[in-house]
């Protein structure tokens, strides 16, 4: 008959009913693969006893063990005879007959013991022990039915039970020794071939429990976009976190190289785990080549899908050469871009910033730095108050007054730039608590989230959002990204996690986009950098505050020339902060750079000589007339 012929004729429900059928076989296959095992291993081991010399040990142990009891047999029948001769029990045949027979029941009971460790070194095989032991309820079951039936009804139930537990039996060691049908795809590396094999649970179990990893038993890995995954059986005391904690003895059973990703989450049901290794993504062969259309910051290795952050306060993080340089221009290009965002760069190291400056506001100098924290804490503050009278919870952007994105690169070197007289961590730490709402989002980038204090507190408490490349080791991810998550064992760089927005610690790494290229920042469309706008004519309406002067200005021309005046007392410079908007001491001292002690002693001889009022609530205002002189 012609096979190729017979082939043609089965139907497409034949074809899917027979893939249902194999895919069932497949299912159950690992769940009847640690009795496979253990019967092969017990055969197995059964088998390499039966040596000749355990056979003559046995034999001899036979021969030895029955002349004992023929033996024992022989003193006891004696000892009775005795016993029946006199009726003396001290007497010294009865004496005798019962040393005798003591000494042969001993012999007999250590001819007993030697024998059964002959046994044990010469067992039945384990095919003649199943017939054995199926032997004692077939046989009685058998029995039962004939005696059940009658002579018009036959009663099966009892042989049928018995039968079922022999076919039962004889089935699960079929599938136990079953082999997966492991569907390769035909470009599978070398390493993907071997791995794959090595997930078969034919050789999973059998190699696990030398690994520790006994109690666990693979299903059908698959090969996908992302790699390879595979559902992995957990019994006993097994779980998935003991499972991702075994992760070094996983590795080395599988003989997979160490920079190879490898996650264990849940499965789809409890008592079982999936088992991912990242041999491959789902960026490869695409191109990460950052372009002004690009969305987000790159790829999901994974998925392929384009990951996004939100607006906001976010930590950049990641060890020297792991890609924040690259990163930084993917996620600051598209503000400078926009017309109702600005960026402002606070370059503590002094060398990326020189790339933007022609689109964004940089400052490299403690004090640039320091006098650029001090006007947007000052804007931040005009902001509150246009909110306060327009009655919104949330500044609405425009191009004269855009959202402000302000990164700090490097944070270790500027938390080591400021200082009492060059204050600089207490504004950005007052942008951190308050920008959100009035559109000032704080960007903090550091390659050394361990160094001194690590992130202040008061900073990396308020970043809902975290971008983290490789780091140096667990003590700098933990530090940012707390307990659990892997960004020290990513393969290299231009790969980060992302926390906060959704994505789990068992998401894929993000492929961030290449914008390694200098030429796509210098690119960028010219634009004027960003300055606090002190006119309210300059501010398209805003009411803004004006220029400060404590004086009303005479034209030029009226005024002879003057000497040129003395600095400015700390009097003069609070009754000036309040007049540009500040409400509180705390503000004072931020923007004047007093210290507070002085600021409290100056803000109570202002009150006192009736030049500051104090409202109720404790916030600061001139006086009427001190507010005409210094806004006329």
């Amino acid at each position: 008959m012609d096979l190729k012929a017979v082939s043609t004729k089965i139907t497409e429900p034949t074809k899917s009913a027979l893939g249902t059928i194999t895919n069932t076989l497949d299912g159950l296959a690992p769940v009847c693969a640690p009795l496979a095992l253990r019967w092969d291993t017990e055969a197995d081991r059964r088998t390499k006893l039966r040596t000749p010399d355990h056979l003559k040990a046995l034999m001899d142990a036979q021969r030895a063990y029955n002349s004992a009891r023929s033996t024992a047999a022989t003193a006891t029948a004696q000892r009775r005879a005795a016993r029946k001769g006199s009726k003396n029990p001290f007497g010294t045949a009865r004496k005798a007959a019962r040393t005798a027979d003591r000494a042969a029941s001993q012999a007999r009971t250590e001819a007993r013991a030697k024998l059964k460790d002959a046994r044990k070194n010469y067992p039945a095989t384990l095919k003649t022990r199943a017939i054995q032991a199926h032997a004692v309820h077939a046989v009685p079951g058998a029995g039962t039915s004939v005696l059940m039936s009658t002579a018009d009804q036959w009663t099966l139930w009892p042989a049928s039970v018995s039968a079922g537990l022999i076919a039962l039996n004889a089935a699960g060691l079929w599938l136990g020794r079953r082999k997966l049908t492991v569907v390769v795809d035909n470009g599978a590396s070398a390493e993907e071939r071997q791995l794959m094999e090595r997930l078969d649970p034919a050789y999973w179990v059998q190699h696990a429990p030398d690994r520790g990893l006994g109690g666990t038993v693979t299903g059908v890995p698959q090969l996908g976009g992302a790699g390879i995954t595979c559902p992995v059986r957990l019994d006993g005391q097994w779980d998935v976190a003991k499972l991702a904690g075994a992760e070094s003895h996983i590795r080395n059973l599988l003989g997979c190289r160490t920079a190879l990703r490898l996650r264990v989450t849940a499965g789809d049901r409890g008592g079982w785990a999936v088992l991912t290794l990242g041999t491959r993504t789902a960026v490869d062969g695409a191109s990460l080549l950052w372009t002004p259309d690009r969305r987000g910051i790159g790829l999901d290795t994974g998925t392929g899908e384009v990951v996004t952050l939100p607006h906001g306060r976010k930590v950049i993080a990641g060890t020297s050469g792991a890609g924040k340089s690259v990163l930084l221009r993917a996620i600051l290009a598209p503000y400078a871009l926009d017309p109702l965002s600005a960026v402002i760069y606070l370059d503590a190291k002094g060398e990326e910033s020189g790339l933007w400056r022609h689109c964004a506001r940089e400052a490299i100098d403690p004090e640039d730095i320091s006098e650029v924290v001090a006007e947007l804490v000052a804007e931040m503050l005009s902001r509150r108050d246009l909110m306060r009278e327009q009655q919104i919870a949330t500044w609405r952007a425009t191009e004269a007054r855009p959202r402000l994105v302000v990164l700090v690169d490097e944070g270790a070197d500027l938390m080591a730039m400021d200082s009492k007289k060059v204050p600089i961590l207490p504004g950005l730490e007052q942008i951190a608590r308050q920008g959100r709402s009035r559109l000032v989002d704080l960007l903090w980038c550091t390659q050394k989230p361990t160094v001194g204090d690590g992130i202040p507190s008061q900073i990396i408490g308020n970043m809902n959002v975290r971008v983290v490349l490789q780091t140096a080791g667990q003590t700098e991810t933990q530090q940012i990204m707390g307990k659990g998550w892997q960004n020290h064992m990513l393969p290299g760089p231009g790969l980060a996690y992302v926390r906060g927005t959704g994505r789990d610690m068992e998401q894929s790494p993000v492929a961030v986009w290449d914008a390694s290229e200098d030429k796509l920042v210098t690119g960028l469309p010219t634009r004027q950098p960003w300055h606090r706008e002190e006119s309210p004519a300059r501010s398209a309406g805003a009411s803004a505050p004006a220029p400060l002067r404590l004086v009303k200005e005479t034209p030029a021309a009226a005024v002879p020339a003057q000497p040129t005046a003395a600095p400015a007392s700390n009097r003069d410079k609070v009754t000036a902060a309040i007049g540009a908007g500040a409400t509180t001491q705390a503000d004072i001292a931020l923007i004047t750079g007093i210290n507070k002690g002085s600021v409290s002693r100056t803000v109570g001889s202002l009150v006192k000589d009736g030049i500051v009022v104090k409202a109720t609530d404790g916030a600061l205002s001139l006086a009427a007339t001190q507010a005409g002189e210094v806004s006329a």
